[in-house]
């Protein structure tokens, strides 16, 4: 099995790298990245992992673009993760992710939800290449007894037109596809079928788009083949994954598995760019 998106504590998932890791290896997977939000900060622990369980490890993350006021995700594999320039974007993103959870905290209160963002914040504040986001509100709310399941946080007050949804500011799909391609990247659009907009697609594939997330946890088996055909109608790769975080929320960990020829395709373009 080959598992292109799963998250750690870096970010939104449940499970440390190593656990992730040793999850990893009772599912039979045997090609795993990591795609934390705007942060790389699990990729070396999860590297070294892999090497003792004999996985093949590739470097990846998810990348949060704004476009109409929707946010655009943006997969990342086999770049550089010591890029000075990547890194300067990424602080950038991690910055306004945290005052996005202050301003969900602060309108939460307004409805008698009264949590502290401080608290809330902490591991990302202690660890700056820690990427804080909604599902840590939410499991700040679920802990104070506010609602029964992170479920319920996103469908009553955190998701988009919900009384405490905060739309993102950031920087445009365009933007992250050239910031990924600089560190040496490959730039995938990540699950398609959920973000719904399918007429962007051209538009990226014209600003450098490499591939798209055609097999992904949310995507029934219709939904996979019409982006595989898109892909190959255009001339991109395909990549997948089952974007586990370690909740119920979330696909299972090699619950999707990108084919072999594929990940050869992603694998053999990204030697070509860094020789490049």
């Amino acid at each position: 099995m080959i598992d292109l998106h799963t998250h750690t504590t870096a970010s939104d998932g449940r499970c440390s790298p190593a656990e992730l890791v040793a999850r990893a290896a009772a599912a039979g997977v045997a090609v795993l990245s990591v795609t934390d939000h705007d942060t790389v900060a699990g990729c070396g622990p999860t590297a070294a992992a892999c090497a003792t369980a004999q996985i093949e490890f590739v470097p990846g993350i998810e990348i949060t673009a704004v476009r109409d006021g929707v946010d655009v995700h943006t997969l990342g594999y086999f770049m550089d993760v010591e890029s000075p320039a990547l890194a300067q974007f990424l602080v950038l993103q991690r910055e306004d992710r945290m005052s996005r959870v202050r301003t969900m905290v602060d309108l939460l209160r307004g409805y008698g939800i009264d949590l502290d963002a401080d608290a809330i914040l902490k591991p990302a504040r202690e660890d700056e290449s820690r990427s804080a986001g909604r599902p840590w509100v939410a499991r700040a709310m679920v802990e104070a007894g506010y609602v029964p399941t992170i479920s319920d946080a996103f469908e009553r007050w955190l998701g988009h037109g919900r009384p405490a949804f905060v739309p993102r500011r950031g920087t445009t799909p365009e933007a992250v596809i050239a910031q990924v391609r600089e560190a040496g990247g490959i730039a995938s659009i990540a699950h398609p079928g959920p973000l719904r907009h399918d007429e962007w697609l051209p538009a990226f594939v014209d600003a450098g788009l490499d591939a798209i997330e055609a097999y992904h946890s949310q995507h029934d088996a219709a939904t996979t083949s019409r982006y595989v055909a898109f892909a190959d109608k255009v001339g991109i790769a395909v990549t997948g994954g089952s974007d586990y975080h370690g909740d119920a929320s979330h696909g299972a960990l090699g619950g999707v598995t990108l084919p072999r020829d594929a990940f050869e395709r992603i694998k053999a373009l990204a030697a070509t760019r860094r020789s490049g």
